[in-house]
């Protein structure tokens, strides 16, 4: 009997005590269990190092996951700014990245995204990383900020590009899964990206801006 790619990966490579119970806490409270998978968790953490990223923003922080994972790849100068649209999704992440021990290297922005990003736009900031994982239909608006906002070589990773395969059914056309199909395009077309799309667990975008 052959094993499926993604239960072999996790098989090999175990989730941390910590990232577990970050899990755990999100299940118990309740919360939208859509944390990103562990093994991309592990690239985020990769990318940064391997691109020497100081400046990280993240869209959709939840119970903080995806924050430990991005964090765990700064340097000691290295700072995250994340944004959530709940306030006690913000707190129950910023209480993990401080368990982390990143409570001095993040700060939260609480509302929606887009107004969020308007203002780090008016504020001046650029970012060397940005992790997409929010509310789908604005994947799109997302992305065109992040290019904005992104420093030349910054890189781009956005989660959820298959929801869940209603993006690759013809049938499926909601507005998300519209979003989601210009998303992709865009990934893909842009002549301002070097792009690619991994196909594992549920697609997630790569882009470097040129």
């Amino acid at each position: 009997m052959n094993t499926a790619p993604e239960d072999y990966i996790e098989q090999l490579f175990k989730e941390d005590e910590l990232l577990l119970k970050v899990k755990e806490t999100i299940r118990e409270k309740g919360m939208p269990e859509v944390s990103v998978a562990a093994a991309y968790g592990r690239l985020l953490t990769m990318l940064i190092r391997i691109s020497g990223a100081q400046r990280v923003l993240e869209i959709g922080a939840l119970g903080g996951y995806s924050g430990i994972c991005l964090a765990r790849g700064l340097g000691t100068e290295g700072r995250l700014t994340s944004l959530e649209l709940k306030e006690e999704y913000a707190a129950l992440a910023g209480g993990h990245l401080a368990e982390a021990g990143f409570a001095d290297r993040v700060e939260y922005r609480i509302g929606p995204a887009l107004e969020s990003l308007e203002q780090l736009k008016r504020e001046g900031r650029k970012f060397d990383f940005f992790f997409i994982d929010a509310d789908k239909e604005n994947y799109p608006l997302y992305l065109e900020y992040a290019i904005e906002l992104g420093n030349p070589g910054a890189v781009i990773a956005g989660d959820n590009c298959f929801l869940r395969g209603r993006t690759l059914n013809s049938e499926k056309n909601g507005s998300s899964v519209q979003a989601m199909r210009r998303f992709n395009q865009m990934i893909a077309e842009d002549e301002r990206l070097e792009s690619t799309l991994l196909p594992s667990y549920d697609g997630l975008a790569l882009a470097r801006i040129r």
